[in-house]
């Protein structure tokens, strides 16, 4: 009854099914594995956060070490302690940022370095609308800033505005990229905030580093594991469905169940010189 398994094309079939289910499974787990990974990135940051913070509070912990030997940021630099000194410069208002459950904007001051970069140190946090009336002047003179170590943000993540046209004086997203349309300095491609914020504003806290957080990527990796076990679930269904369907026929078949073929309607044959009237003869008479 089950001959037609051993048809080339159940053949096929068979080696499709037998290939397919294990490639799918295994991406299927890939994916999952790279969520779980995004999660327990985020718990690690959020635990290292909170310990440099406490840290950073207390006065002790790891010693700060010079920004230079810091970078590029990385996953392992990311709100580590750096120091810096030179000349604040330009201050700017960066809109938009929640604290402690309340909206607020940070004040951004470019930090003059003695090798002639310039690095942006937040030097903490007001509440409601960014106004410059608000944000205090920075210190005179040369000063040596002690803070969490940022890389660069991007635009529309972690809670980062993606929107335009902000007025002058203002920034979105603190970023290198983001500067350089704002001022003529040389600049790092990374920031700081201040442990202890200067006279009348909050510290910022540091942030996880990039691609730690549960953002859209996480939970893209966690849509496509669903996709992947639902492909495996799709391709056992259809091979059962067809072996189904199959076996039926087969069982038709054999039992003589099956409707005979209809006849192919012929046309009929007519001869030649028949039809409704008569050739006349064109012999003459003898």
């Amino acid at each position: 009854m089950y001959r037609f398994l051993l048809t080339p094309r159940w053949w096929g079939i068979n080696v499709f099914v037998v290939l397919a289910i294990p490639f799918c499974i295994f991406m299927g787990s890939w994916q999952l594995g790279r969520f779980e990974d995004r999660v327990q990135d985020h718990e690690s940051a959020k635990e290292q956060a909170k310990e440099q913070s406490a840290e950073a509070k207390d006065g002790g912990g790891a010693k700060a070490r010079p920004l230079r030997s810091l970078l590029p940021v990385d996953k392992e630099t990311s709100g580590e302690q750096a120091t810096a000194t030179g000349r604040y410069g330009k201050q700017l208002l960066v809109p938009d940022r929640e604290l402690d459950e309340k909206q607020g904007f940070y004040v951004l001051t470019l930090l003059r370095t003695d090798d002639g970069k310039s690095l942006p140190v937040v030097r903490g946090w007001l509440p409601g609308d960014a106004s410059t009336a608000k944000a205090p002047a920075a210190p005179k003179g040369e000063v040596t800033v002690k803070g969490a170590l940022q890389a660069s943000e991007s635009p529309g993540s972690n809670g980062v505005s993606a929107a335009g046209g902000l007025p002058q004086g203002q920034l979105g997203a603190i970023s290198s990229a983001s500067l350089v349309n704002l001022v003529r300095d040389d600049l790092y491609d990374a920031w700081i905030t201040l442990d202890k914020a200067d006279a009348g504003m909050k510290a910022v806290p540091a942030a996880a580093p990039n691609n730690t957080g549960l953002d859209l990527k996480a939970f893209q990796n966690l849509g496509y594991t669903g996709e992947w076990f639902v492909f495996a679930g799709f391709v056992v269904f259809m091979w059962f469905r067809l072996f189904r369907r199959e076996a039926e026929f087969a069982r038709d078949a054999r039992l003589g169940l099956l409707p005979d073929p209809e006849p192919h309607e012929t046309q009929p044959e007519t001869e030649a010189g028949t039809g409704t009237g008569t050739t006349p003869s064109t012999e003459a008479p003898a």
